[in-house]
C-alpha cells in the first residue's frame, strides 16, 4: 500500500516559490542574489491601508466571520466590479479568499469533471495546468506566440473549442508576458465562445493584474461583453495592484448567487474564513481616495522600470525582448544566448533521463542564478505540456532600479561566458 495518494503525482507546483530552495544554496555560498523569480511588487501595503487592519485587531475584530467575506468588504467589491466592468453585480455574487490562487482550484472543483476539456493561455500561470491534471481533465494549452505578440486571436481560441470543452481561462494581463487583451479583443473572442460553446461553459476570467498597464492603457474584462457576464468567473485580489502579498485578499464574482455559495461551501471545508481585520482593510483599499495616488505611483515606477530593461536586454547579443502592456514582468527570448553558449549541444547530449528533467531555457535559468547570482523563471514554468522548443526566461521587474540594473549586467556577462557555462554543467551535476 502505497503511503501517498496516486492523485498526488498529478498535481504540478509554481516553480516561482519551488526556486527558493535553490537560492537558498547559493545564499549559504556567500552569493548576492538578485531574485527576479518571484511576483510581488517591492513595495509594501499602503500605511493607510495598515491602519485600518490594526485599529480593527486592536479593537478586537480577530473572530471568525461570513465564510464568503464581511458584508461590507463584498459590497466594496461588488461596486468596484461594476463600476470598472460595466456590469451590475450584487455582493451575493462575491466570494472572498486568502489570495487569488483558491478561486483558481474552486473553478476546478465546481465545473470541471474527469475527461472535460480546459482551455488555458500558454505560456500561463502554471497553476492553471496543474488544477487541470490534477481533476482528470484534458488539458487544452492556447499557445501563444512571440510573432503574435504572445496575443491571440478568436480564431486561434475556436479552433480548440469541442464539445467537451467545459472551462476557458483568459488572463489580461498576462503573466508572464505581460500582454492585453483589448476591448476588441475581448469581442471577438466573446463572439466565438457564444456561438460554439453551451451556456454552460464557464470563463475563468483572471484579473489580478487589473490595475498595472501602462502606457495609458485601460483595463477590460470579458464579463464586459454581451452575453457574456451570465459565463464568467471574474478574480481579482489585493496583491499585485496594491501591493499587498501576504495579506492574502482574493476574490471571485460569480455568475449567480447560487454558484457563489458553492465557493463559499469550499471555504468552510478549507479554510473557514479570511481574517476581519484583514477585509478591512481590504476594503479601505476600494474605498479610501488615497489609495489611487499610491497605486499611480507604484504603476509609474514599473513602467520607467520596463522603459528600461526592454532595450537593455535587446542591446545583449542573444536576447530579444518585446515591450509588455501590463503587469510587471517581461519575457525575453533567449534562443540566441543559448547558442552562444552552448544550451543546445549539452543539452542534447545529456542522458535521457537528465534531459527529461530540465530544458534549455531551464539550463541557463540555472547558469544564472549559480554562477552569476541572477534568479530568473524558465518558459517551462508557465505551463510545461507543448513548450518544447519555446526558449524565454521571465524576469520580474518588481525590484528596485538599483537590482534591475546590477541584474541586467550580470546577464550580458553571462551571455558572453561559455566557458563558464561549461564549468557550470561540469560541477554542478543539477540533473544527474
Amino acid at each position: 500500500m502505497p503511503l501517498l495518494a496516486r492523485r498526488l503525482a498529478d498535481l504540478g507546483t509554481e516553480n516561482a516559490f519551488k526556486l527558493g530552495d535553490d537560492i537558498q544554496v547559493c545564499l549559504d555560498r556567500g552569493m548576492d542574489v538578485i531574485r527576479f523569480n518571484i511576483g510581488a511588487p517591492d513595495f509594501r501595503s499602503a500605511p493607510h491601508l495598515n491602519r485600518v487592519a490594526v485599529a480593527e485587531l486592536e479593537a478586537g475584530n480577530s473572530g471568525y466571520c461570513d465564510a464568503a467575506g464581511i458584508p461590507a468588504f463584498r459590497e466594496a467589491i461588488a461596486r468596484h466590479v461594476s463600476g470598472t466592468r460595466g456590469i451590475d453585480v450584487g455582493p451575493e455574487r462575491v466570494v472572498v479568499a486568502p489570495g487569488a490562487k483558491p478561486p483558481i482550484g474552486y473553478t476546478f472543483q465546481t465545473y470541471v469533471d474527469r475527461g472535460d476539456e480546459v482551455v488555458y493561455p500558454s505560456p500561463g500561470f502554471p497553476i492553471y495546468e496543474s488544477w487541470a491534471t490534477f481533476v482528470g481533465a484534458r488539458p487544452v494549452p492556447l499557445h501563444l506566440s512571440e510573432e503574435q505578440g504572445f496575443a491571440f486571436t478568436a480564431d486561434d481560441l475556436g479552433a480548440l473549442l469541442t464539445k467537451r470543452t467545459r472551462l476557458i481561462i483568459l488572463c489580461s494581463p498576462s503573466n508572464p508576458t505581460g500582454s492585453v487583451l483589448s476591448a476588441d479583443d475581448l469581442a471577438g473572442i466573446a463572439d466565438v465562445i457564444r456561438d460554439r460553446c453551451h451556456p454552460d461553459v464557464r470563463v475563468y476570467s483572471d484579473e489580478i493584474y487589473e490595475h498595472i498597464l501602462f502606457d495609458g492603457a485601460k483595463h477590460h474584462s470579458i464579463a464586459s461583453q454581451p452575453g457574456m457576464e451570465e459565463r464568467t468567473v471574474i478574480a481579482s485580489g489585493h496583491s499585485k495592484g496594491f501591493a499587498m502579498t501576504g495579506w492574502r485578499l482574493g476574490w471571485a464574482v460569480l455568475p449567480t448567487a447560487e454558484e457563489a455559495a458553492v465557493f463559499k461551501q469550499l471555504n468552510i471545508n478549507i479554510m473557514s474564513c479570511v481574517p476581519p481585520f484583514l477585509q478591512e482593510g481590504g476594503r479601505a483599499a476600494y474605498e479610501d481616495p488615497a489609495t489611487a495616488g499610491v497605486v499611480a505611483h507604484m504603476v509609474g515606477e514599473f513602467e520607467r522600470r520596463r522603459d528600461f530593461i526592454v532595450p537593455a536586454l535587446n542591446a545583449i547579443e542573444g536576447l530579444r525582448c518585446q515591450m509588455p502592456k501590463g503587469a510587471f514582468y517581461v519575457f525575453p527570448n533567449v534562443a540566441g544566448a543559448c547558442e552562444r553558449l552552448g544550451v543546445f549541444e549539452t543539452c542534447e547530449a545529456m542522458p535521457a533521463e537528465s534531459r527529461a528533467r530540465t530544458t534549455p531555457s531551464g539550463m541557463l535559468q540555472m547558469f544564472l542564478l549559480y554562477r552569476y547570482g541572477v534568479a530568473t523563471m524558465d518558459r517551462a514554468s508557465f505551463c510545461r505540456i507543448g513548450s518544447e522548443g519555446q526558449h524565454f526566461l521571465r524576469i520580474s521587474i518588481a525590484n528596485g532600479m538599483e537590482d534591475i540594473e546590477r541584474g541586467v549586467a550580470r546577464i550580458e556577462r553571462a551571455c558572453d561566458d561559455p566557458e563558464g557555462f561549461a564549468e557550470f554543467i561540469a560541477n554542478e551535476r543539477l540533473w544527474d
